[in-house]
């Protein structure tokens, strides 16, 4: 039976290579995915530890992130620990913001991973943590060094003024080196700025003060003892750890982090395994059915029942190898392309081997196998059971109308149990709405897969009379072959349908969340600009100064964040400036004046205000961020505006009571005289100083930087969907292919009767398009479904929230699907136009 199997693997290479393309495209997701994350995990790891090599014990502070009250380290301190036995140099560093532009005046790099820092040399006059490439560390105030990649991008060579950008002004500095360095904000794409020790202080904390420092232990030290000692030393606030615990707790950062990426990416290759599943079901019934009287036979000369599902399932294993090796190749080049992709992109990933570890090999091999022989199971169970009689005389060919029966109810049952879930998370709302919809959403994709046989007659009933009319015989014949063989239909037609419903859903619900947010934006605000930081830091007092001068400029209100308690509660406050407030968000005021802003009072949002029962006019004792306590007075309350705070209150009062030196000024707002213009646009970016790490956005800009990111993952959703469906394609050819090879005589007699090799590919390419829509349809209809109960789930968190249905891209998807059905029908209809009537009629 072994060697029967393998003969009729080789005798059947060419239908069962569609199976084979499913099955490696399958497992070069999975095993490409375990190949990358491993990869990425393993280089980011090395990196961490090459980061610490040297270093024993760790001093970390939060000074300089505004907390004002963490003083830092100072050079007492570092001399302090210096002095211990067993500590071989203590290196301060300083870090904060850097921005460097670009000869076009434009930002290098990302904006939240571009920082600076301080050269520490030692006695050698080098600074272990970088490897300079040319020139020198800076020494003096004025000069700069910069990673080899900031330079490059930026064109810069030793010697060259560079324009460098903190949180203040820009200035112009001397390029005195280039270097390399294991940075881990270089890696992630930002740039690092060197600054001497002296400059770095002045410009992130004060002189004479470090944020971290970083001690080497003398040879045969103990770093856990030096750690100990170091402890006692230290200010309360400060922390300190031995350098290879924080190696080990970042390396357990990055693979928390890599988890995630590595769960959604075997996520979508599970889906496109799933729908694998059709395909390889699909291909192994109709061998058996093309094999009936072969089996029977087997079957008549003392072949037992498990022998003949053995004989299949050996087939389905010796299929899911040799694909799962093929497709583990792949996967390793997929991942091997991923990383270079990632490196084009910007990303940059530390260098390091591809990693193939045994867990992905045996995966990525054992899933292959596994789901051809389960998927070939079924087909192989029904092999077995066919008596040896029937067989020969074709008995077995119609399933019984108790089977039908029995298949119907039982979908019928699991569907309506799926829409009840879906329709009852949707109604609840939240997160356990959406675990509902999701468990519904199982049952209903499962329940409407076992229904689509009962389906596609009377929906492709609907489209015959045409398909008669408009293609005629070949229209006709096309629609009666799509429904002569419901289950096969069906099982073709359930890849496409799966892959749809999830491309569908996602589409109904990016473009209804990218729709509510864009309604959020163009109803909430009235300003023409937006200025922040592209760091995402504060923005300092200066730029707001600044800015009151430019020219054209209407109104302007900085969105100043703070806080004060009331009765205890932590209550959100923006400090704007009065009178212009209005004039940048839309605010509709439900009681009071906001001019009484003007007066010292404050406004309150009216969610906020009805929840605790204040309103206009009320005093509330508060305690504000400076942990002064007072009383506000409400003069206003107002519709709820998403881009400010609960409490607004002027900025004087906000000034008066912040708990820093610096107010923490998230965002400036501008409302031009006359509108937008080029003009307007110059004189403000003008105004900043040509500050690269200050974004200047208009209107359009604002709207696309909080609605883009739902295009943004549209995009990578689709991307990752198309594996799916590019395996329902192939499911789609499969079928037309073997359905060809099984109607020879059939296509013999039609040939002989008069139908032209032209009409014959008419009605292979129509019976596939027929079938790929109809898959289609059932998926749009799904999937809008879905789209719906997800997005029911979401609308008490997204004001504006409305259902948009996306019918231009519905409408292309099913477009695409007629596409589909005639690219996959190009071979199966020339094989068929090609064949040799004679012949075909002599088939049996």
């Amino acid at each position: 039976m072994f060697r029967t199997a393998l003969r009729n693997v080789l005798a059947h290479k060419a239908r069962l290579l569609m199976t084979v393309l499913a099955v490696m495209l399958g497992v070069a997701f999975v095993s490409g995915t375990l190949v990358f994350t491993d990869t990425l995990g393993n280089a980011f790891r090395n990196q961490s530890a090459k980061s610490y090599d040297n270093v024993a014990v760790a001093v970390q502070t939060y000074a300089g992130e505004r907390d004002e009250k963490v003083q830092g380290l100072d050079q007492a301190t570092l001399d302090k620990v210096r002095g211990l036995d067993g500590v071989a140099s203590v290196t301060g560093r300083v870090e904060g913001f850097a921005g460097v532009a670009d000869p076009d005046g434009k930002l290098i790099g990302n904006g939240w991973s571009n920082t600076g820092g301080n050269f520490a040399p030692g006695e050698n006059g080098k600074d272990d943590a970088y490897a300079f490439t040319q020139g020198d560390g800076p020494v003096k105030n004025g000069q700069i060094a910069l990673d080899k990649d900031t330079a490059e991008k930026g064109k810069y060579r030793v010697g060259d003024p560079v324009r460098v950008a903190t949180n203040g002004p820009v200035k112009e500095y001397t390029l005195s080196g280039v270097f390399t360095t294991e940075d881990g904000a270089v890696n992630a794409g930002g740039s690092l700025v060197l600054f001497d020790t002296a400059t770095a202080q002045k410009l992130y904390l004060k002189p004479g003060v470090f944020k971290n420092a970083n001690v080497t232990a003398a040879p045969g030290a103990s770093d856990q003892k030096l750690l100990d000692e170091i402890e006692p030393l230290l200010p309360d606030e400060a922390t300190a750890r031995t350098g290879q615990a924080l190696a080990d707790q970042q390396a357990k950062d990055i693979e928390s982090g890599l988890t995630s990426l590595n769960t959604m990416l075997l996520a979508f290759a599970g889906i496109a395994l799933f729908v694998g599943i059709f395909l390889i079901t699909n291909t192994f019934t109709m061998l058996v059915a093309q094999r009936t009287r072969e089996l029977a036979l087997m079957r008549a000369i003392g072949a037992t029942r498990r022998q003949v599902k053995r004989s299949v399932l050996i087939e389905a294993a010796v299929v899911g190898v040799l694909a799962s090796v093929i497709g583990f190749a792949l996967g390793v080049g997929l991942a091997a392309a991923l990383r270079s992709a990632m490196g084009m992109l910007g990303g940059k990933i530390p260098n390091g081997p591809l990693v193939v570890s045994p867990t992905a090999v045996v995966s990525a091999l054992a899933v292959g196998i596994l789901i051809t022989v389960l998927a070939a199971w079924l087909p192989a169970r029904r092999a077995a059971k066919i008596a040896p009689m029937a067989a020969m005389s074709s008995v077995h060919a119609t399933p019984t109308v108790k089977s039908l029966v029995v298949r119907n109810s039982i979908g019928a049952v699991i569907t309506l149990i799926g829409a009840a879930a879906i329709v009852a998370g949707a109604g609840a709302g939240g997160t356990n709405g959406r675990a509902l919809v999701a468990l519904g959403a199982f049952f209903a994709l499962i329940g409407v897969i076992v229904l689509i046989p009962l389906l596609s007659r009377p929906v492709i009933a609907l489209v015959r009379p045409a398909l008669s009319k408009l293609f005629g015989v070949s229209g006709k014949l096309a629609s009666q072959n799509a429904v002569r063989n419901p289950r096969r239909t069906g099982a073709t037609a359930s890849a496409l349908a799966i892959g749809l419903t999830l491309v569908t859903g996602i589409s109904v619900l990016g473009v209804t969340l990218g729709q509510a947010i864009d309604k959020m934006t163009t109803d909430n605000i009235r300003a023409d600009y937006l200025i922040s930081m592209a760091s995402g830091d504060s923005l300092d007092q200066s730029a707001l100064t600044a800015l009151e001068k430019a020219d054209g400029v209407a109104a302007i209100s900085p969105q100043q964040s703070t806080y004060f308690q009331v009765d205890g509660d932590h209550q959100s406050v923006s400090g704007v400036t009065p009178g212009d407030v209005e004039k940048v968000f839309s605010l509709d005021v439900v009681s009071g004046s906001l001019g009484s802003l003007k007066d010292g009072q404050v406004a309150v949002a009216s969610d906020a205000a009805k929840s605790n029962g204040w309103k206009t006019g009320d005093t509330l004792p508060v305690t504000f961020d400076d942990e002064k306590k007072g009383e506000v007075t409400i003069g206003a309350v107002y519709e709820k505006n998403d881009f400010l705070s609960t409490f607004v209150v002027p900025k004087d009062l906000a000034d008066q009571h912040s708990a820093s030196s610096r107010p923490d000024i998230r965002e400036i707002w501008i409302k031009a005289d006359g509108g937008a213009s080029q003009a307007t646009e110059k004189s403000i970016v003008s105004a900043l100083g040509d500050n690269p790490a200050m974004s200047v956005m208009d209107r359009q800009d604002i709207r696309d930087s909080f609605g883009g990111f739902v295009n943004t993952a549209l995009n990578i959703m689709y991307g990752l969907l198309a594996m799916a469906l590019l395996i329902a394609v192939l499911g789609v050819v499969n079928t037309l292919a073997m359905s060809v090879f099984e109607r020879q005589q059939e296509i013999g007699m039609l040939r002989a009767i008069g139908l032209d090799r032209g009409r014959v590919k008419r009605m292979i390419r129509l019976e596939a398009i027929v079938i790929s829509v109809f898959g289609a349809l059932i998926g749009v209809g799904l999937g809008v479904f879905l789209g719906w109960a997800i997005g029911q789930t979401l609308s008490s968190d997204i004001p504006g929230y409305a259902l948009v249905i996306p019918w231009d891209r519905l409408a292309v998807f099913l477009a695409l699907a007629a596409l589909v059905g005639v690219l996959a029908a190009l071979w199966p209809a020339r094989s068929a136009a090609k064949l040799n009537m004679l012949t075909a009629i002599k088939t049996e």
